[in-house]
């Protein structure tokens, strides 16, 4: 009977026990739940998807809303899948808040190949394939592949070409000047394509010299339509010529002479004589430099389409030979030279008259 009284109450013990143990159990997970609950997602690594569409993509199945169990559960070194990325890490900030970090393949070029864009890396190792193109990546044309298998390095016709197109995509980027589109030629030269401007590069020398010069020199153009000629830039010769397209009439848009004026007037620094005294009409700035004269309505409309009278500080003389904006337009074609320098003119014409009257040339100076 005793036996019995005390196996009851040792049941009655053990059920407490279990009880208060099960409740204990269920308050921890309660706390566990609720205490490390997820309310904060950083994401980082990634210029290529939006936060919530890695979020969506990282976080996905059960306790992704858990900072402890995300960590453990959610961070994949491969992905597959997904354009462009290698694998999600997540880290726990704090009890309610976690990082998703984005693992990104670095692709520094692309092909067209068949009916789709072959994104490669540094090594030419193929890394990903799609039917549409990111722009973020250059796109390169004239690169010649037999076949490609991804994740191994693209059979690439000649040798250099590869280690052309990584130094062009590091100059691109560090530039942040993308072009639309990369072509080589059959010879390996270089054209780049930027909206209507095409920019000749030439072979693969002084890439870089030339791409800083390239980005001083695109803003002057917009708006314009032609080529850009850098194919003779090196260390002695810094020779760069713009072949603008006029259009079908041939002709530059005609020049509004009232803002031509005024920018001549705002631009020219002269008004003091020979003995250094203002006058307003003198023809020396305050230095004692001939500025040229005065400009005047007259003697902007006798200049007609040339947009010319300026020099390589900006100022207005006149007889400079570029335009407000930088730009080489050549000599006024209205007039003679008038410090008898006759046979230069005659020289220069021979080299480039032709070329810019029928083709638009323009010319930038040494400063780029």
């Amino acid at each position: 009977m005793k036996s019995l009284k005390m196996k009851l109450i040792y049941r009655k013990h053990k059920k407490a026990i279990l009880g208060t143990l099960g409740a204990v159990l269920l308050a921890g997970l309660v706390f566990f739940f609720s205490y490390f609950h997820v309310t904060k997602v950083e994401v980082m690594g990634t210029s290529r998807y939006t936060d919530e569409q890695v979020k969506e993509m990282a976080l996905q199945g059960a306790f992704t809303d858990n900072s402890v169990l995300a960590v453990l559960l959610h961070s994949r070194v491969d992905v597959e899948g997904v354009p462009f990325v290698e694998g999600f890490y997540i880290t726990r900030l704090s009890h309610n808040s976690i990082c998703i970090s984005v693992r990104e393949k670095k692709a520094v070029g692309c092909i067209p190949y068949l009916d789709s864009y072959i994104y490669f890396d540094r090594n030419g190792i193929f890394i990903e394939s799609s039917h549409t193109r990111d722009e973020l990546v250059p796109f390169f044309d004239g690169i010649e592949v037999s076949h490609v298998i991804e994740g191994e390095k693209l059979p690439i016709k000649g040798s250099s070409v590869l280690t052309t197109a990584v130094a062009l995509s590091t100059i691109f980027q560090k530039n942040d000047a993308i072009p639309d589109h990369i072509e080589f030629d059959t010879s390996y030269q270089i054209t780049l394509t930027y909206g209507d401007i095409r920019v000749m590069l030439g072979k693969d020398e002084y890439l870089e010299d030339k791409m800083t010069r390239v980005s001083a020199i695109l803003p002057k153009l917009s708006g314009k339509k032609g080529i850009l000629h850098l194919e003779n830039v090196n260390d002695n010769s810094k020779t760069i010529t713009f072949e603008q397209d006029l259009g079908e009439d041939g002709v530059i848009e005609d020049v509004d002479t009232a803002v031509a004026y005024e920018n001549a007037v705002a631009n020219w620094h002269g008004g003091y004589d020979l003995e250094g005294d203002y006058t307003g009409e003198g023809e020396y700035d305050q230095n004692g430099n001939y500025v040229g004269s005065r400009p005047t309505e007259e003697s902007i409309a006798a200049n007609g389409s040339w947009l010319g009278g300026y020099m390589e500080d900006g100022s207005y003389t006149g007889y400079g030979q570029l335009d407000k904006d930088g730009n080489y337009v050549g000599p006024n074609p209205n007039e003679t030279s008038e410090d008898g320098s006759e046979e230069e003119l005659e020289d220069y014409s021979e080299d480039y008259s032709e070329d810019y009257n029928n083709s638009g040339y323009d010319g930038y100076d040494e400063e780029y």
